[in-house]
């Protein structure tokens, strides 16, 4: 079963919302309208939340996380992700804040703390350290990330195209299976 609760945390769906039979999304997580969360992808709120805003993607393969609070982090970190985001095959997002219109790049990974600003490209196999900030506007590959360049117009035009091409295509799973 795809979506479960857990200690009575039943994830919340926005509308439109398509979820891959293979994908589990369980406990404290919110989905918002028109997302899309793609074949042996674990959404794992378990311990902490995860929020992650509409018309965000994210694909096959990947981990999303939290860090609990315990007494080495009394807060833990809840994992947040804006609207319009992709998240590339195979990305591990742990504990982190990611902005709005952002592309995290396959195979990447983002740690605990770490806060991704609106507008960047995450180039892939990239790591983020935990705790970094990743400024908006910009292109970051590597591992550790580093900055490479500012983002072309065109570059910054992909978000809403990419963004609304996942939406497109759940479009077509969730009629498809209808």
């Amino acid at each position: 079963m795809a979506i479960r609760s857990f200690q009575g945390q039943q994830p919340r769906l926005g509308q439109r919302v398509f979820i891959d039979p293979s994908a589990v999304v369980l406990g404290d997580v919110e989905l918002g309208d028109d997302c899309s969360v793609w074949p042996c992808t674990v959404i794992r709120g378990d311990m902490h939340s995860i929020r992650i805003g509409a018309r965000s993607s994210v694909q096959d393969g990947s981990v999303l996380h939290i860090t609990h609070a315990g007494p080495f982090n009394p807060e833990g970190f809840a994992l947040s992700i804006g609207e319009e985001v992709t998240i590339g095959h195979k990305v591990l997002l742990h504990g982190c804040t990611l902005g709005n219109r952002i592309l995290v790049g396959m195979g990447s990974i983002v740690m605990d703390g770490a806060v991704i600003e609106d507008q960047v490209i995450l180039g892939a196999g990239s790591l983020v350290p935990a705790g970094k900030r990743l400024k908006s506007g910009h292109l970051y590959m590597g591992s550790p990330a580093r900055e490479v360049r500012r983002l072309s117009d065109r570059e910054i035009e992909f978000f809403n195209y990419t963004a609304a091409n996942y939406v497109r295509l759940k479009d077509q799973h969730l009629a498809e299976n209808r």
